[in-house]
């Protein structure tokens, strides 16, 4: 998979000459994560929680905690499952905690 220059869009993660930084920090938005993970990995992740971030159009602009908040996720929870990706993959724990609906 190659990045590609996405014409018309000024946003981190669609410009094929852009760092590849593995830091997911709850800025990172759901484009870079699935760039950081090509194989399928954050997708998977997405998909367990019932998030269908990565089909949505609002992914090249939203940060993973905004988009935690919108599922009405705890946005904590939600960024330590993402983190737990860097080592291998979230424990069941942490991807209930992150699947917990919040007020």
């Amino acid at each position: 998979m190659t990045q590609q220059r996405v014409i018309g869009l000024s946003a981190r993660g669609t410009a094929p000459n852009l760092p590849a930084t593995r830091e997911i920090k709850g800025s990172t938005t759901i484009v870079e994560l699935l760039r950081m993970f090509p194989g399928g990995e954050a997708a998977d992740l997405l998909a367990q929680l019932s998030m269908a971030c990565a089909h949505c159009g609002g992914a090249f602009h939203e940060p993973l905690t905004l988009a935690a908040k919108r599922h009405a996720r705890d946005p904590r929870a939600v960024l330590e499952a993402f983190k737990a990706l860097e080592g291998g993959s979230p424990s069941e724990e942490q991807v209930e905690a992150a699947r917990q609906r919040v007020a």
